[in-house]
């Protein structure tokens, strides 16, 4: 945004809802008109919205009335990412058109509308990627990262959810890196440099540095950090540094050796030392660079693709918890969702499944099936689903359950990664773990099950 453009005041023909504070569909902001709430966080609101005249389809972020007094820091900050994104100009960053100010004094910007989902949410509904698979989405957000720095700006929140994956009409995947509202600005000519007083410790608590935590000097190292976590969470599908409380968490970033991803799934030693490297302590022992990062993922990646990984089939059994909207902010829900995965959890490593994702509110329990082996194939898959039967009718009968939580449980068999464990197989990857493929979207009242895990079963009536 250059020097001479100013802030507008543009009219609002809107009937805001005075309970939320959110813009209705249909209101106008300037030129475009809203048709729905996007998604709603803890500043601000993001709106689809259209151009009267053009018909262009846009996003608007809006933020809180709370927050927009005149001279706030979150208004200053509401502006710093519109200018710092403009600044930066990289393709794999969202792209910002417009800043204004609404006629009550909310600020808002319009920027580009993505369709697709965030990182965090792909990782939910997939599972783990492969660490070729985690390179498509790593290489664009270090290549906009690596502008950011130049342009001296640290992003300070690299995270999942910060990260947009979508498609193109040919399929293409197209990766923006997102909300620079936090980014610290390095050159004191910078836009918003000096708003950050020493020891504000900002940013999100599962990928924070430790100098974040300490309050301590931010340099584009403290990205780099967080880019390790980022890659540790696509390749083995949770965080490496998990407790109930955040504090918690803290204290591992501060003193605990992060794990290796190999414990989790088929990892080389390369990939390994990427994220135990980038995750370092102290800033100087990280790599020098966002680029050098992306070498070295590049490098590892390349190595680990000469090596072709085993292949059989799995039977999996899905536990997938789904909340209504108000009982995502609802203790008596979250416990529920607790009792649920207790349930099903035990129940599953006993027998013999072992789990492949393991998030708050889903868990896939696999079993690989020896290969050429048709009569074990049709066993394994009938007591799966037997299991998945009995599972959700004790899910359905668990006491004081609450109305806002649904489960649905799921069966599939089909191709899989392994490896051989002595005379067992034991899966890793593959298809089997790509639930967003195969688990259905919707919910539903009884056990689904695929029709190749159902092919020759003779179940229950």
């Amino acid at each position: 945004m250059a020097e001479s453009e100013k802030t507008r005041v543009l009219p609002v023909e809107a009937n805001p809802d005075t309970t939320s504070g959110h813009v209705t569909p249909g209101s106008s902001v300037g030129s475009y008109v809203i048709s729905d709430l996007i998604s709603d966080g803890g500043c601000g609101s993001v709106y689809r919205a259209k151009h009267s005249m053009l018909g262009r389809v846009v996003a608007i972020k809006i933020l809180r009335r709370e927050f927009s007094e005149s001279g706030s820091s979150m208004a200053k900050r509401f502006l710093l990412e519109a200018m710092a994104v403009n600044m930066i100009k990289h393709s794999s960053i969202v792209d910002v058109f417009e800043y204004g100010q609404m006629t009550d004094g909310r600020p808002y910007y319009v920027m580009e509308h993505l369709e697709g989902q965030d990182l965090d949410t792909a990782i939910k509904r997939h599972g783990r990627y492969t660490p070729a698979e985690a390179l498509t989405f790593l290489e664009p957000v270090c290549e906009a990262l690596e502008a950011a720095h130049r342009a001296g700006f640290v992003h300070r929140d690299i995270k999942a959810g910060n990260v947009h994956v979508g498609r193109t009409m040919e399929g293409k995947t197209v990766v923006k890196l997102l909300d620079f509202g936090v980014a610290k600005a390095l050159r004191p000519d910078n836009p918003g440099a000096g708003l950050t007083v020493a020891g504000s410790r900002i940013g999100t608590t599962s990928a924070m540095a430790p100098e974040q935590i300490r309050g301590g000097e931010i340099t584009a190292s403290t990205d780099i950090y967080a880019l390790g976590v980022l890659l540790f969470r696509v390749i083995v599908g949770r965080n490496p540094f998990v407790a109930s409380e955040p504090s918690e968490v803290e204290q591992m970033h501060l003193k605990a050796q992060p794990p290796k991803p190999s414990e989790f799934a088929r990892i080389s030693p390369e990939v390994d030392a990427i994220v135990l490297r980038a995750m370092q302590k102290k800033p100087q022992d990280r790599f020098s660079s966002v680029i050098a990062f992306l070498d070295a993922l590049k490098s590892a990646v390349a190595v680990g693709s000469q090596t072709a990984a085993p292949q059989s089939r799995a039977v999996g059994i899905l536990i997938d918890i789904r909340t209504s909207e108000a009982g995502e902010s609802s203790d008596t829900a979250m416990a529920d969702v607790l009792m649920c995965l207790d349930i099903v959890e035990p129940a599953l490593m006993e027998a013999g499944y072992s789990m492949v994702l393991q998030t708050g509110s889903a868990l896939l329990g696999v079993k690989a099936i020896p290969p050429n082996d048709p009569v074990m194939d049709l066993l394994l898959r009938t007591e799966a689903i037997s299991l998945a039967e009995r599972l959700h009718q004790e899910v359905l009968a668990r006491p004081d359950a609450d109305p806002g939580v649904h489960v649905n449980v799921s069966v599939h068999a089909t191709n899989a990664t392994v490896k051989k464990s002595g005379n067992t197989f034991e899966v890793e990857g593959g298809p089997i773990v790509e639930i967003g493929n195969w688990a259905p979207a919707d919910a539903v009242t009884e056990v689904f099950v695929s029709a190749d895990a159902a092919k020759d079963v003779q179940r229950a009536a």
